[in-house]
């Protein structure tokens, strides 16, 4: 007469060991994520800098004539805004980065569109579009001035330039990379169209698009730095290259802070825009 042993019993994860291997793989697991998103977290950096900006600067580790101390540049800020010189100068050149951002903006996507669901249109714009990134944009002021003068007109399309750019390589990216099984799919589900792009390219391409965003926002303050230098007589740039002249370090500290200052909030703001767009979307960074 054979007997058959009892089956062990199961063990839940609750009375588990301690030390059990599935377990122990469950915790680390768990423990790879970043974690929450601290509070205010985008201006913990800049924070610090400036509290080791000032700390040096009241140690006397920092020449006032090269590197003035925090204090010095927020009270020269100050005087530049009283005179009504920082008000001019800023909305001078936030005028010409959005007039330069919308432009860009609009040509970058609608190439991006027209490379990406057609096979003649990548044709046409693709290598044309890789042909002007390998040009350096600021290369290109010598012959635009020729083009257009040396007005307003030159700097507004350079920063268009700077701007479409990256958001054309990003989108066009993510429009290439959806995967062709939802092609598949939207074709037996008898999709048009207006569905198929609505429905598949566009969620499947916003991420890449808000890369190319981001950097595009980037792009044009950093091309504005140098274009308001060129025959300006008003903006945050003509009034570095003033402050150069002077040897005023402070003037072009309070220029530079004011440039980051709109890079970082603009940044900030793609960022927020993207966090509402996407937020089905379960990453790291939520």
């Amino acid at each position: 007469m054979t007997t058959t042993a009892p089956a062990p019993a199961a063990v839940s994860p609750a009375a588990a060991p301690a030390g059990a291997p599935g377990r122990d793989r469950r915790t680390r697991r768990r423990g790879l994520a970043p974690g929450k998103r601290l509070p205010a977290s985008r201006i913990i950096g800049p924070a610090l800098f400036a509290a080791l900006w000032a700390l040096a600067s009241a140690a006397g580790q920092l020449d006032p004539g090269a590197i003035p101390a925090p204090w010095t540049v927020l009270r020269t800020a100050g005087h530049l805004w009283t005179d009504g010189t920082l008000p001019t100068d800023v909305l001078t050149s936030l005028r010409r980065a959005a007039y330069g951002f919308a432009l860009g903006l609009t040509a970058g996507v609608t190439l991006a569109l027209a490379a990406g669901l057609s096979r003649v249109g990548e044709a046409l714009i693709d290598g044309t579009v890789q042909l002007n990134r390998a040009i350096p944009t600021l290369g290109l002021i010598p012959l635009f001035i020729l083009w257009l003068g040396i007005g307003e007109t030159f700097k507004i399309a350079i920063i268009a330039i700077v701007v479409y750019i990256p958001i054309y390589l990003n989108l066009h990216a993510a429009l290439s990379g959806i995967d062709h099984r939802y092609v598949e799919l939207a074709e037996v589900q008898g999709l048009s169209r207006l569905r198929f792009v609505r429905q598949i390219v566009v969620p499947g391409a916003l991420p890449g698009f808000f890369v190319g965003l981001r950097l595009g926002v980037t792009g044009s303050w950093l091309s504005l730095v140098v274009l308001e230098q060129i025959n300006a007589t008003s903006g945050l740039g003509y009034l570095m290259f003033q402050a150069q002249n002077y040897g005023q370090t402070d003037v072009i500290l309070v220029g530079l802070l004011i440039y980051g200052v709109f890079g970082l909030v603009s940044d900030t703001a793609v960022r927020l825009v993207e966090r509402r767009v996407l937020s089905w979307r379960r990453t790291l960074s939520n």
